[in-house]
């Protein structure tokens, strides 16, 4: 599942988005030469490996000069000295799957993630709208209707009994749809002549009339008359999202789907001094990567915190909306098999555009027929372009199994979402019925072929909760230790997998190992302190895991007195 720009709409005056943004909290430095000394210490590298040490140093401009073992004599002629106290240190985490932007943006409106029927819905959109009555529009996001139980989508009847007398649109959680009022249904000129667009839909009711929900490309007839967040608020959303993937530990992201105003956004905070964060962009298609990169990848900016290397494509929805691409139709809606967003030869043209000038395609695949059909053309495209190209699938949540080899074979990257295990589990086993969930979230099958695999959240989907993520990857179960067992219990990865999957594999799906992600000498000392030595305490314990500071270049970012 992904999540494409929500718009924000005019949320905020000016001053506030000001105010706010210069509450960022200013980091702590650490001084040249730098030991941090008594320190239950651990690296991973891709694989997994582990390596612990007990003391760190580091070099004047932020970067590990050394690690070393207990039995190590340590440096006394240092300028900054850090007793650990034997607290657990770790790499910072790398999301590797990020809308940024959109992160920030949704902390700014109406979220409707935590409803757990319709009418509760109806009442938190009614009583917004009342809340924010000069709104032209009302704008949310998070809705699930799998989630309220309604054995159906809903409808813009459902939603004018909320709110009749202004244009309403809801983006569905997984971002693959929208669910829109009468008012904004008539304002984007739909009826029942309308067409569906080319890799999208608009469910119907009687004599074809638009119900209410638009999947995929279809939302475009709706979302394109809802304004756009002004450059301040951008800036304020950016701010936010920082400011919750630190809390989270979070230091590094790969931002999927990077827009022109976004990457405005980022290139004024770091012009600022305000980037605490370090952001691998891949472009929202095609035209977007040739505006802001040109005719190949950015160079790392602003001490290796910006990067323009990849474009973001999109070959099908999500499973939720039906909108995923199967091989076989869906078990719970006969004769649908969901959305190819792109024929073939159009995805097969905008790979080989990218890779072309070095960037590095990242393609959307959440069906076992579009993971096909990218492995597909990635076995195609290798023939012509050769070398170290780290083609990336995004999701891969549903492969047959026989196309699991295939990620290996193919230099292929797996970028996946552990959390989104726990949240689909029931709408994946009714989506696809149990014969076909061999391949689903098939995390360990695929590290075993020698896949690379790194772990991301998804967010705003998904929060940005890595604790939950590895727990998720390592017990196959949600946080109330549901199913017992595990669901799929045989795709169960370890904790240093998890890890890794988080830190250096994260790394280097974005090409950037030897910059950060694993502490090793040379790369940028971007650590965390936590509360709790993660390969050691019990399973049921691993969402308790707490981050206690933040450290990005060797300066406190978060937390510390």
């Amino acid at each position: 599942m992904t999540a494409p720009d929500l718009p924000a709409g005019r949320l905020l005056a000016a001053a506030c988005s000001a105010a706010m943004l210069l509450s960022a909290a200013n980091p702590v430095p650490a001084s040249a030469d730098t030991l941090i000394a008594n320190v239950n210490g651990m690296r991973f590298d891709r694989d997994g490996d582990v390596e612990r040490f007990a003391a760190m140093l580091i070099d004047d401009d932020g970067r590990v000069a050394k690690l070393y073992q207990r039995r190590d004599r340590l440096p006394k002629d240092v300028d900054y000295r850090l007793d650990g106290d034997g607290r657990v240190l770790i790499p910072s985490f790398i999301d590797s799957h990020v809308h940024l932007i959109d992160t920030g943006l949704a902390a700014m409106i109406l979220d409707l993630s935590d409803t757990a029927t319709l009418a509760e819905a109806q009442g938190k959109i009614a009583d917004y709208a009342a809340q924010y009555p000069n709104r032209s529009w009302i704008i949310g996001r998070g809705w699930n209707q799998e989630k309220w139980g309604l054995g159906r989508f809903p409808t813009a009847a459902d939603l004018d009994a909320a709110v009749g007398d202004r244009p309403v649109w809801m983006m569905r959680a997984d971002g693959h749809a929208g669910w829109a009022n009468s008012a904004a249904i008539a304002a984007a000129g739909v009826t029942a002549e309308t067409a569906d667009p080319d890799g999208g839909r608009i469910l119907r009711g009687d004599g074809d009339a638009p119900e209410g929900v638009f999947v995929d490309n279809a939302m475009d007839s709706i979302a394109s008359l809802v304004p756009e967040p002004r450059p301040e608020e951008r800036d304020l959303a950016l701010q936010k999202a920082q400011q919750m993937l630190l809390a989270h530990g979070i230091t590094a992201v790969a931002d999927m789907g990077t827009t022109i105003d976004g990457w405005q956004a980022l290139r004024r905070a770091g012009d600022k001094g305000r980037l605490q964060i370090r952001v691998m962009g891949y472009a929202a298609g095609l035209d977007v990567m040739v505006t802001i990169a040109g005719a190949e990848p950015t160079p790392w900016l602003y001490g290796d915190r910006l990067h323009l290397g990849g474009v973001k494509l999109y070959l099908d929805g999500a499973l939720g909306s039906r909108g995923a691409w199967l091989l076989d139709d869906y078990a719970d809606a006969p004769g649908e098999r969901g959305l190819p967003l792109k024929s073939g030869t159009q995805l097969r043209n905008l790979m080989s555009r990218a890779a072309m000038a070095g960037f590095q395609p990242a393609v959307h695949a959440i069906g076992d027929a579009a993971n096909r059909e990218v492995l597909d053309a990635i076995a195609e495209l290798r023939e012509t372009y050769e070398g170290d190209r780290r083609w990336r699938i995004e999701h891969a949540q549903i492969i047959d199994p026989v196309d699991l080899p295939r990620f290996a074979q193919l230099d292929a990257i797996a970028s996946v979402q552990p959390i989104h295990q726990t949240s689909d589990r029931p709408m994946a086993e009714a989506r696809l019925g149990p014969d076909r969930l061999l391949g689903a979230y098939a995390w360990n099958s695929l590290i075993e072929n020698g896949t690379p695999v790194a772990f991301g959240s998804d967010s705003p989907v998904e929060p940005v909760d890595v604790w939950a993520g590895i727990a998720a990857a390592v017990t196959r179960q949600d946080a109330a230790g549901q199913p017992f067992g595990g669901w799929m219990p045989q795709e169960r990865i370890s904790r240093e997998q998890a890890l890794a999957g988080f830190t250096a594999a994260g790394a280097y799906a974005g090409k950037a190992e030897g910059r950060f992600g694993s502490l090793a000498p040379g790369e940028w000392a971007d650590f965390l302190f936590v509360s709790a030595d993660p390969l050691m305490v019990p399973n049921s314990e691993l969402r308790d895991v707490e981050v206690e500071e933040t450290w990005l270049a060797g300066a406190r970012v978060f937390g510390g007195d």
